[in-house]
Protein backbone atom coordinates (compact mmCIF):
# COMPACT_ATOMS: atom_id res chain seq x y z
CA UNK A 1 0.00 0.00 0.00
CA UNK A 2 2.11 3.18 -1.43
CA UNK A 3 1.71 6.48 0.45
CA UNK A 4 -0.26 7.39 3.59
CA UNK A 5 -2.71 4.62 4.91
CA UNK A 6 -6.18 4.92 7.02
CA UNK A 7 -6.75 1.98 9.12
CA UNK A 8 -10.38 1.58 10.24
CA UNK A 9 -11.00 -0.49 13.15
CA UNK A 10 -14.55 -2.04 15.20
CA UNK A 11 -13.42 -3.02 19.07
CA UNK A 12 -14.90 -6.62 19.95
CA UNK A 13 -16.04 -7.72 16.67
CA UNK A 14 -16.22 -11.37 17.74
CA UNK A 15 -18.40 -10.36 20.76
CA UNK A 16 -20.74 -8.16 18.43
CA UNK A 17 -20.60 -11.27 15.75
CA UNK A 18 -22.03 -13.38 18.17
CA UNK A 19 -24.58 -11.06 19.70
CA UNK A 20 -22.65 -10.71 22.55
CA UNK A 21 -22.96 -6.88 24.66
CA UNK A 22 -20.79 -5.17 26.95
CA UNK A 23 -22.67 -5.40 29.74
CA UNK A 24 -22.60 -9.14 29.46
CA UNK A 25 -19.44 -11.31 30.37
CA UNK A 26 -18.75 -13.18 27.48
CA UNK A 27 -15.85 -14.69 25.99
CA UNK A 28 -15.16 -15.78 22.58
CA UNK A 29 -12.70 -18.72 22.28
CA UNK A 30 -10.24 -20.97 19.81
CA UNK A 31 -9.01 -24.15 20.97
CA UNK A 32 -9.47 -23.41 24.80
CA UNK A 33 -8.03 -19.94 24.24
CA UNK A 34 -9.52 -16.54 24.52
CA UNK A 35 -9.88 -14.51 21.04
CA UNK A 36 -11.86 -11.77 22.34
CA UNK A 37 -13.92 -10.29 25.39
CA UNK A 38 -16.92 -8.20 26.15
CA UNK A 39 -16.23 -5.04 28.85
CA UNK A 40 -17.55 -6.98 31.70
CA UNK A 41 -15.82 -9.53 30.72
CA UNK A 42 -12.59 -7.62 31.09
CA UNK A 43 -13.82 -5.68 34.48
CA UNK A 44 -13.52 -9.05 36.20
CA UNK A 45 -10.30 -9.78 34.81
CA UNK A 46 -10.60 -11.68 31.73
CA UNK A 47 -7.99 -10.98 28.70
CA UNK A 48 -6.84 -12.16 25.10
CA UNK A 49 -4.89 -14.66 24.73
CA UNK A 50 -5.71 -16.34 28.27
CA UNK A 51 -6.16 -19.80 28.52
CA UNK A 52 -10.23 -20.79 29.27
CA UNK A 53 -9.53 -22.35 32.24
CA UNK A 54 -8.35 -19.36 33.76
CA UNK A 55 -10.28 -17.32 32.17
CA UNK A 56 -13.45 -19.20 33.81
CA UNK A 57 -11.55 -18.87 37.27
CA UNK A 58 -11.25 -15.08 37.45
CA UNK A 59 -15.05 -14.45 36.62
CA UNK A 60 -17.16 -17.53 37.25
CA UNK A 61 -20.40 -16.62 35.18
CA UNK A 62 -18.83 -16.66 32.03
CA UNK A 63 -20.47 -16.92 29.03
CA UNK A 64 -18.37 -18.66 26.51
CA UNK A 65 -18.55 -18.76 22.88
CA UNK A 66 -16.71 -20.37 19.94
CA UNK A 67 -15.16 -18.45 17.80
CA UNK A 68 -17.20 -18.77 14.09
CA UNK A 69 -14.82 -16.72 11.71
CA UNK A 70 -17.42 -17.33 8.84
CA UNK A 71 -20.08 -15.79 10.56
CA UNK A 72 -17.13 -12.86 11.99
CA UNK A 73 -16.59 -12.18 8.01
CA UNK A 74 -20.64 -12.26 7.19
CA UNK A 75 -20.98 -9.55 10.05
CA UNK A 76 -18.29 -7.77 9.05
CA UNK A 77 -18.86 -7.26 5.55
CA UNK A 78 -22.03 -5.00 6.25
CA UNK A 79 -19.29 -2.76 7.59
CA UNK A 80 -16.83 -2.99 4.74
CA UNK A 81 -19.81 -2.81 2.08
CA UNK A 82 -21.30 0.36 3.73
CA UNK A 83 -18.05 2.26 3.96
CA UNK A 84 -17.47 1.56 0.25
CA UNK A 85 -21.02 2.85 -0.42
CA UNK A 86 -20.78 6.20 1.61
CA UNK A 87 -16.93 7.59 2.57
CA UNK A 88 -14.17 5.41 0.13
CA UNK A 89 -14.53 3.65 -2.85
CA UNK A 90 -11.94 0.71 -2.82
CA UNK A 91 -10.46 -0.89 0.75
CA UNK A 92 -9.43 -4.44 1.94
CA UNK A 93 -9.87 -6.48 4.97
CA UNK A 94 -7.43 -7.26 7.02
CA UNK A 95 -9.18 -9.49 9.02
CA UNK A 96 -12.90 -8.89 10.21
CA UNK A 97 -13.13 -5.65 12.60
CA UNK A 98 -9.95 -3.89 10.43
CA UNK A 99 -9.66 -2.96 7.29
CA UNK A 100 -7.58 -0.36 5.43
CA UNK A 101 -6.85 1.79 2.15
CA UNK A 102 -5.12 4.60 0.81
CA UNK A 103 -5.70 7.78 2.59
CA UNK A 104 -4.68 10.63 -0.18
CA UNK A 105 -7.87 10.33 -2.33
CA UNK A 106 -10.63 9.83 0.69
CA UNK A 107 -8.65 12.91 2.34
CA UNK A 108 -8.55 15.11 -0.33
CA UNK A 109 -12.46 14.68 -1.23
CA UNK A 110 -13.40 15.10 2.06
CA UNK A 111 -11.06 17.82 3.07
CA UNK A 112 -7.81 16.60 5.11
CA UNK A 113 -6.96 13.68 6.97
CA UNK A 114 -9.43 14.29 10.30
CA UNK A 115 -12.50 14.93 8.33
CA UNK A 116 -11.89 11.74 6.76
CA UNK A 117 -11.71 10.11 10.29
CA UNK A 118 -14.62 11.68 11.32
CA UNK A 119 -16.34 10.44 8.38
CA UNK A 120 -15.21 7.13 8.70
CA UNK A 121 -16.24 6.41 12.03
CA UNK A 122 -19.97 8.32 11.87
CA UNK A 123 -20.41 6.15 8.92
CA UNK A 124 -19.59 3.17 11.01
CA UNK A 125 -21.73 4.49 14.12
CA UNK A 126 -24.39 4.85 11.28
CA UNK A 127 -24.55 1.14 11.74
CA UNK A 128 -24.71 0.91 15.98
CA UNK A 129 -21.23 -0.32 16.13
CA UNK A 130 -17.97 1.34 18.22
CA UNK A 131 -15.36 2.27 16.07
CA UNK A 132 -12.27 4.19 15.92
CA UNK A 133 -9.23 5.32 13.19
CA UNK A 134 -6.06 6.17 12.47
CA UNK A 135 -3.42 7.30 9.78
CA UNK A 136 0.04 7.17 9.40
CA UNK A 137 2.67 6.07 6.49
CA UNK A 138 2.72 2.46 7.08
CA UNK A 139 -0.02 -0.07 7.52
CA UNK A 140 1.29 -1.44 10.60
CA UNK A 141 1.48 2.19 11.98
CA UNK A 142 -2.04 3.13 11.20
CA UNK A 143 -3.46 0.17 12.61
CA UNK A 144 -1.99 0.72 15.80
CA UNK A 145 -3.33 4.46 15.54
CA UNK A 146 -6.55 3.07 15.13
CA UNK A 147 -6.44 1.72 18.94
CA UNK A 148 -5.99 5.41 19.72
CA UNK A 149 -7.93 7.30 17.56
CA UNK A 150 -4.75 9.18 16.61
CA UNK A 151 -3.22 10.63 13.01
CA UNK A 152 1.03 10.15 12.83
CA UNK A 153 2.23 12.96 10.73
CA UNK A 154 3.91 12.43 7.94
CA UNK A 155 7.76 11.02 8.10
CA UNK A 156 7.13 10.43 12.07
CA UNK A 157 5.90 6.57 12.44
CA UNK A 158 9.54 5.57 13.79
CA UNK A 159 9.21 8.17 16.88
CA UNK A 160 5.30 7.66 17.43
CA UNK A 161 6.36 3.47 17.43
CA UNK A 162 9.56 3.86 19.44
CA UNK A 163 7.99 3.91 23.16
CA UNK A 164 5.93 0.61 22.50
CA UNK A 165 7.49 -2.75 23.70
CA UNK A 166 8.86 -4.79 21.29
CA UNK A 167 5.94 -7.30 21.57
CA UNK A 168 4.17 -5.09 19.31
CA UNK A 169 6.21 -6.04 16.58
CA UNK A 170 4.44 -9.84 16.64
CA UNK A 171 7.93 -12.12 17.01
CA UNK A 172 7.40 -13.78 20.07
CA UNK A 173 10.53 -15.50 20.37
CA UNK A 174 12.51 -12.66 18.98
CA UNK A 175 10.64 -10.90 21.60
CA UNK A 176 11.81 -13.17 24.41
CA UNK A 177 15.56 -12.63 23.33
CA UNK A 178 15.64 -9.30 23.02
CA UNK A 179 14.33 -8.80 26.49
CA UNK A 180 16.90 -10.57 27.67
CA UNK A 181 19.99 -8.27 25.74
CA UNK A 182 17.73 -5.32 27.43
CA UNK A 183 16.16 -3.89 24.36
CA UNK A 184 12.46 -3.23 25.43
CA UNK A 185 11.29 -1.45 23.07
CA UNK A 186 10.68 -0.32 19.71
CA UNK A 187 12.55 2.50 19.42
CA UNK A 188 15.78 0.63 20.52
CA UNK A 189 15.79 -1.87 18.05
CA UNK A 190 15.07 0.18 15.34
CA UNK A 191 18.54 2.12 15.94
CA UNK A 192 20.35 -1.85 15.49
CA UNK A 193 22.08 -1.93 12.10
CA UNK A 194 19.75 -3.83 9.49
CA UNK A 195 22.90 -5.98 8.13
CA UNK A 196 23.57 -6.94 11.63
CA UNK A 197 19.94 -8.19 12.49
CA UNK A 198 19.48 -9.97 9.85
CA UNK A 199 22.90 -12.08 10.27
CA UNK A 200 21.81 -12.49 14.22
CA UNK A 201 17.93 -12.69 13.83
CA UNK A 202 17.18 -13.78 10.68
CA UNK A 203 14.77 -12.72 7.99
CA UNK A 204 11.60 -12.85 10.26
CA UNK A 205 13.55 -10.19 12.38
CA UNK A 206 14.26 -7.89 9.69
CA UNK A 207 10.55 -7.66 8.58
CA UNK A 208 10.04 -6.30 11.91
CA UNK A 209 12.92 -3.91 12.05
CA UNK A 210 11.85 -2.66 8.76
CA UNK A 211 8.72 -2.06 10.64
CA UNK A 212 10.31 -0.40 14.00
CA UNK A 213 12.21 1.65 11.48
CA UNK A 214 8.99 3.22 10.58
CA UNK A 215 8.74 1.36 6.66
CA UNK A 216 6.70 -1.31 5.19
CA UNK A 217 7.57 -4.71 6.27
CA UNK A 218 8.30 -5.97 2.67
CA UNK A 219 10.60 -4.47 0.21
CA UNK A 220 8.46 -2.57 -2.95
CA UNK A 221 6.91 -5.20 -5.29
CA UNK A 222 9.40 -7.09 -7.50
CA UNK A 223 7.16 -7.81 -10.14
CA UNK A 224 3.86 -6.21 -11.38
CA UNK A 225 2.42 -8.69 -13.29
CA UNK A 226 -0.50 -10.29 -10.72
CA UNK A 227 -2.53 -12.18 -13.26
CA UNK A 228 -0.14 -14.87 -14.04
CA UNK A 229 -0.53 -15.96 -10.76
CA UNK A 230 -4.18 -15.65 -10.62
CA UNK A 231 -6.42 -18.36 -10.22
CA UNK A 232 -10.14 -19.29 -11.19
CA UNK A 233 -13.16 -21.76 -11.70
CA UNK A 234 -16.28 -21.73 -13.85
CA UNK A 235 -19.24 -23.39 -12.69
CA UNK A 236 -21.58 -25.18 -15.12
CA UNK A 237 -24.41 -24.92 -14.90
CA UNK A 238 -24.34 -21.79 -11.89
CA UNK A 239 -23.70 -22.39 -8.28
CA UNK A 240 -26.82 -21.29 -6.10
CA UNK A 241 -25.28 -22.95 -3.10
CA UNK A 242 -22.88 -21.44 -0.70
CA UNK A 243 -21.26 -24.82 0.00
CA UNK A 244 -19.64 -26.10 -3.09
CA UNK A 245 -18.30 -22.82 -4.26
CA UNK A 246 -16.58 -22.46 -0.53
CA UNK A 247 -15.03 -26.44 -1.26
CA UNK A 248 -13.67 -24.36 -4.53
CA UNK A 249 -12.33 -21.62 -2.96
CA UNK A 250 -10.26 -23.87 -0.70
CA UNK A 251 -9.11 -26.05 -3.68
CA UNK A 252 -7.92 -22.41 -5.76
CA UNK A 253 -6.13 -21.22 -2.80
CA UNK A 254 -4.05 -24.20 -2.53
CA UNK A 255 -3.50 -23.60 -6.23
CA UNK A 256 -2.59 -20.20 -5.74
CA UNK A 257 0.11 -20.76 -2.68
CA UNK A 258 1.61 -23.71 -4.82
CA UNK A 259 2.01 -21.16 -7.83
CA UNK A 260 3.48 -18.62 -5.58
CA UNK A 261 5.81 -20.89 -3.66
CA UNK A 262 7.39 -22.08 -6.83
CA UNK A 263 7.92 -17.90 -7.52
CA UNK A 264 9.74 -17.60 -4.53
CA UNK A 265 6.91 -14.45 -3.70
CA UNK A 266 4.02 -13.72 -1.57
CA UNK A 267 1.09 -11.24 -2.05
CA UNK A 268 -0.18 -8.60 0.04
CA UNK A 269 -3.33 -8.25 -0.72
CA UNK A 270 -5.84 -11.45 -2.20
CA UNK A 271 -8.59 -10.27 -4.63
CA UNK A 272 -11.94 -12.51 -4.59
CA UNK A 273 -13.85 -11.76 -7.59
CA UNK A 274 -17.30 -13.22 -7.99
CA UNK A 275 -19.29 -13.07 -11.66
CA UNK A 276 -22.92 -13.90 -11.05
CA UNK A 277 -25.16 -14.91 -13.86
CA UNK A 278 -26.20 -12.17 -14.87
CA UNK A 279 -22.60 -11.24 -16.15
CA UNK A 280 -22.37 -8.91 -12.85
CA UNK A 281 -18.82 -9.23 -10.82
CA UNK A 282 -18.34 -8.24 -7.51
CA UNK A 283 -15.13 -8.18 -5.74
CA UNK A 284 -13.61 -7.56 -2.16
CA UNK A 285 -9.84 -7.38 -1.25
CA UNK A 286 -8.65 -9.22 1.74
CA UNK A 287 -4.62 -8.86 3.55
CA UNK A 288 -2.99 -11.47 2.76
CA UNK A 289 0.54 -11.05 3.92
CA UNK A 290 1.33 -14.98 2.84
CA UNK A 291 -0.50 -15.83 6.41
CA UNK A 292 -3.71 -17.07 5.10
CA UNK A 293 -3.79 -20.70 4.84
CA UNK A 294 -6.31 -22.42 2.37
CA UNK A 295 -8.88 -23.32 5.16
CA UNK A 296 -8.60 -19.34 5.92
CA UNK A 297 -9.56 -17.98 2.45
CA UNK A 298 -11.84 -20.60 2.32
CA UNK A 299 -13.91 -19.73 5.69
CA UNK A 300 -13.55 -16.05 4.37
CA UNK A 301 -15.20 -16.62 0.62
CA UNK A 302 -17.62 -18.10 2.51
CA UNK A 303 -18.68 -15.51 5.11
CA UNK A 304 -18.31 -13.19 2.53
CA UNK A 305 -20.60 -14.77 -0.15
CA UNK A 306 -23.29 -15.31 2.96
CA UNK A 307 -22.91 -11.65 3.92
CA UNK A 308 -24.19 -10.71 0.20
CA UNK A 309 -26.71 -13.24 -0.16
CA UNK A 310 -28.44 -12.26 3.34
CA UNK A 311 -28.61 -8.58 2.13
CA UNK A 312 -30.14 -9.86 -1.32
CA UNK A 313 -27.25 -8.61 -2.90
CA UNK A 314 -26.38 -11.80 -4.83
CA UNK A 315 -30.20 -12.26 -6.12
CA UNK A 316 -30.80 -8.32 -7.68
CA UNK A 317 -31.84 -8.57 -10.71
CA UNK A 318 -32.45 -11.96 -11.37
CA UNK A 319 -29.05 -12.92 -10.98
CA UNK A 320 -28.93 -15.87 -8.75
CA UNK A 321 -26.15 -18.48 -9.33
CA UNK A 322 -22.49 -18.07 -9.82
CA UNK A 323 -20.46 -19.12 -12.40
CA UNK A 324 -16.82 -18.07 -12.06
CA UNK A 325 -14.87 -17.66 -8.53
CA UNK A 326 -11.76 -16.06 -8.99
CA UNK A 327 -8.88 -15.29 -7.09
CA UNK A 328 -6.25 -12.95 -7.67
CA UNK A 329 -2.69 -11.90 -5.80
CA UNK A 330 -2.06 -7.95 -5.31
CA UNK A 331 1.12 -6.70 -4.47
CA UNK A 332 3.54 -9.34 -5.18
CA UNK A 333 7.17 -9.40 -3.27
CA UNK A 334 10.00 -11.59 -2.58
CA UNK A 335 9.63 -14.22 0.59
CA UNK A 336 11.95 -12.88 2.88
CA UNK A 337 9.66 -13.95 6.10
CA UNK A 338 6.96 -12.46 7.92
CA UNK A 339 5.75 -10.58 10.50
CA UNK A 340 1.90 -9.92 11.59
CA UNK A 341 1.66 -8.33 15.09
CA UNK A 342 -1.79 -7.08 14.53
CA UNK A 343 -3.17 -9.14 11.35
CA UNK A 344 -4.18 -12.51 12.04
CA UNK A 345 -2.85 -15.92 12.33
CA UNK A 346 0.06 -18.31 12.27
CA UNK A 347 0.23 -21.78 11.84
CA UNK A 348 -1.71 -23.90 14.30
CA UNK A 349 -0.37 -26.44 16.12
CA UNK A 350 -3.27 -28.78 14.75
CA UNK A 351 -2.13 -28.03 11.17
CA UNK A 352 1.27 -28.79 11.84
CA UNK A 353 0.30 -32.70 13.27
CA UNK A 354 -1.85 -33.06 10.32
CA UNK A 355 0.87 -32.18 7.95
CA UNK A 356 3.23 -34.63 9.39
CA UNK A 357 1.35 -37.32 9.60
CA UNK A 358 0.52 -37.36 6.15
CA UNK A 359 4.15 -37.37 5.33
CA UNK A 360 4.59 -40.11 7.84
CA UNK A 361 2.15 -42.19 6.04
CA UNK A 362 4.10 -41.56 2.70
CA UNK A 363 7.34 -41.68 4.10
CA UNK A 364 7.89 -43.89 7.44
CA UNK A 365 6.86 -42.73 10.81
CA UNK A 366 10.83 -42.13 11.20
CA UNK A 367 10.46 -39.42 8.29
CA UNK A 368 9.34 -36.74 11.13
CA UNK A 369 11.42 -36.27 13.72
CA UNK A 370 11.63 -33.64 16.42
CA UNK A 371 14.90 -32.94 18.91
CA UNK A 372 13.85 -32.93 22.88
CA UNK A 373 16.21 -31.80 25.22
CA UNK A 374 16.49 -34.58 28.33
CA UNK A 375 19.54 -35.43 30.76
CA UNK A 376 23.03 -36.49 30.41
CA UNK A 377 26.34 -35.30 30.71
CA UNK A 378 28.29 -35.68 26.64
CA UNK A 379 26.23 -33.51 23.95
CA UNK A 380 25.23 -36.02 22.08
CA UNK A 381 23.15 -37.73 25.10
CA UNK A 382 21.41 -34.53 25.63
CA UNK A 383 19.45 -34.19 22.41
CA UNK A 384 17.67 -36.99 21.04
CA UNK A 385 15.58 -37.19 17.23
CA UNK A 386 12.18 -38.79 18.47
CA UNK A 387 9.52 -39.22 16.05
CA UNK A 388 7.22 -37.22 15.69
CA UNK A 389 3.67 -37.60 17.62
CA UNK A 390 6.21 -40.19 19.88
CA UNK A 391 6.65 -39.49 24.04
CA UNK A 392 10.37 -39.17 24.46
CA UNK A 393 11.56 -42.25 26.88
CA UNK A 394 14.35 -40.64 28.38
CA UNK A 395 15.21 -38.85 31.51
CA UNK A 396 14.25 -35.32 31.90
CA UNK A 397 17.00 -32.58 31.83
CA UNK A 398 16.60 -31.62 35.47
CA UNK A 399 18.83 -32.95 38.14
CA UNK A 400 22.40 -32.51 38.76
CA UNK A 401 24.33 -35.17 36.45
CA UNK A 402 27.75 -35.33 37.35
CA UNK A 403 30.49 -34.81 35.20
CA UNK A 404 28.04 -32.74 32.50
CA UNK A 405 30.24 -30.98 29.98
CA UNK A 406 30.23 -27.02 31.01
CA UNK A 407 29.27 -24.40 28.26
CA UNK A 408 30.90 -23.95 25.37
CA UNK A 409 28.83 -26.55 23.64
CA UNK A 410 30.21 -28.17 20.62
CA UNK A 411 28.86 -27.29 17.23
CA UNK A 412 29.03 -30.93 16.03
CA UNK A 413 29.28 -34.17 17.55
CA UNK A 414 30.18 -37.45 15.84
CA UNK A 415 28.06 -40.22 15.58
CA UNK A 416 31.27 -42.80 16.27
CA UNK A 417 34.26 -41.19 17.93
CA UNK A 418 37.21 -40.44 16.42
CA UNK A 419 40.34 -41.68 16.64
CA UNK A 420 42.79 -39.70 18.54
CA UNK A 421 46.27 -39.17 20.40
CA UNK A 422 47.05 -36.44 23.04
CA UNK A 423 51.08 -35.80 23.71
CA UNK A 424 53.16 -34.12 25.74
CA UNK A 425 56.37 -32.83 24.80
CA UNK A 426 58.24 -35.70 24.32
CA UNK A 427 56.05 -37.33 22.55
CA UNK A 428 54.68 -39.63 25.32
CA UNK A 429 50.90 -39.95 25.36
CA UNK A 430 48.90 -37.88 28.11
CA UNK A 431 46.92 -39.81 30.47
CA UNK A 432 44.60 -38.85 33.54
CA UNK A 433 44.73 -40.43 36.51
CA UNK A 434 42.42 -41.78 39.43
CA UNK A 435 42.67 -37.92 40.37
CA UNK A 436 41.82 -36.66 37.25
CA UNK A 437 45.02 -35.11 37.10
CA UNK A 438 46.99 -34.85 34.20
CA UNK A 439 50.81 -36.89 33.57
CA UNK A 440 51.80 -33.84 31.92
CA UNK A 441 50.80 -30.77 29.93
CA UNK A 442 49.02 -31.84 26.43
CA UNK A 443 51.60 -30.66 23.75
CA UNK A 444 49.95 -32.02 20.53
CA UNK A 445 46.91 -33.35 19.59
CA UNK A 446 46.17 -35.40 16.60
CA UNK A 447 42.51 -36.67 14.98
CA UNK A 448 41.86 -39.29 12.67
CA UNK A 449 41.08 -37.65 9.36
CA UNK A 450 42.00 -33.96 10.72
CA UNK A 451 45.44 -34.27 10.87
CA UNK A 452 47.66 -33.30 13.87
CA UNK A 453 48.48 -29.87 15.47
CA UNK A 454 50.33 -28.30 18.76
CA UNK A 455 48.35 -27.91 21.46
CA UNK A 456 46.98 -23.97 22.21
CA UNK A 457 45.30 -24.60 25.20
CA UNK A 458 43.09 -27.02 27.52
CA UNK A 459 40.09 -27.11 30.04
CA UNK A 460 39.55 -30.54 32.03
CA UNK A 461 39.71 -32.65 32.57
CA UNK A 462 36.33 -33.68 33.73
CA UNK A 463 35.67 -37.35 35.18
CA UNK A 464 32.44 -38.99 34.67
CA UNK A 465 31.48 -42.63 36.33
CA UNK A 466 28.22 -43.61 35.11
CA UNK A 467 26.22 -46.54 36.32
CA UNK A 468 29.36 -47.43 38.93
CA UNK A 469 26.24 -49.88 40.67
CA UNK A 470 26.69 -52.19 37.60
CA UNK A 471 29.93 -54.18 36.55
CA UNK A 472 29.03 -54.83 33.29
CA UNK A 473 27.60 -51.39 32.58
CA UNK A 474 29.64 -49.10 34.31
CA UNK A 475 31.53 -46.81 32.53
CA UNK A 476 34.87 -44.54 33.76
CA UNK A 477 36.11 -41.86 31.47
CA UNK A 478 37.05 -38.25 31.37
CA UNK A 479 36.58 -35.42 28.94
CA UNK A 480 38.82 -32.35 27.94
CA UNK A 481 38.58 -29.33 25.84
CA UNK A 482 41.65 -28.79 23.90
CA UNK A 483 42.59 -26.11 20.82
CA UNK A 484 45.19 -25.81 18.41
CA UNK A 485 46.97 -23.13 17.16
CA UNK A 486 45.49 -23.21 13.99
CA UNK A 487 41.86 -22.34 15.48
CA UNK A 488 40.46 -25.90 15.98
CA UNK A 489 38.74 -27.10 19.10
CA UNK A 490 37.90 -30.72 20.19
CA UNK A 491 36.35 -32.29 22.75
CA UNK A 492 38.40 -35.39 23.65
CA UNK A 493 37.47 -37.75 25.79
CA UNK A 494 39.88 -40.86 27.31
CA UNK A 495 38.22 -44.14 28.31
CA UNK A 496 40.45 -47.30 29.05
CA UNK A 497 43.40 -45.21 28.18
CA UNK A 498 43.00 -44.32 24.56
CA UNK A 499 41.77 -41.05 22.99
CA UNK A 500 39.09 -39.97 21.21
CA UNK A 501 37.60 -37.38 19.59
CA UNK A 502 33.65 -37.00 20.48
CA UNK A 503 32.98 -33.61 18.90
CA UNK A 504 34.27 -30.43 17.43
CA UNK A 505 33.19 -26.62 18.37
CA UNK A 506 33.68 -25.44 14.75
Amino acid sequence: MAGRAVVAWVPDLPVLACGGTDAEPLAVVNRDAVVACSAAARAAGVRRRMWLKAAQARCPGLRVVERDLAAETRFFERVAGHLEDTVMPRLEVIRPGLLAAPARGPARYWGGEPQLLDHLVAAIAELHLPARAGIADTLFTAALAARRGHIVLVGNDAAWLAPYPVGVLGVPRLTALLERLGIRTVGAYAQLPPDRVLARFGADALAAHRTARGEEARPLSVRAGRDEHAVAHAFEPAAEQLEPVAFVAKALAEQLHDRLAAAGVVCARLEVAVRLAGGRTMTRLFRHEGRLSSLAVAERVRGLLQAWTDAGVLDAGGERGIVRLGLRPEELSAEVGRQSALFGERHTPEEIERAAARVQALLGHQAVVRMEVGGGRAPAERVRLVPFGDLDPRRPADGPWPGRLPAPHPAVTFPRWLPAQLTDAEGRPVEVSGRSALSAPPARVGVEGHGAAAVAGWAGPWPVLEQWWDRERARRMARMQVTTVGGRAWLLVIEHGRWWAEAHYG
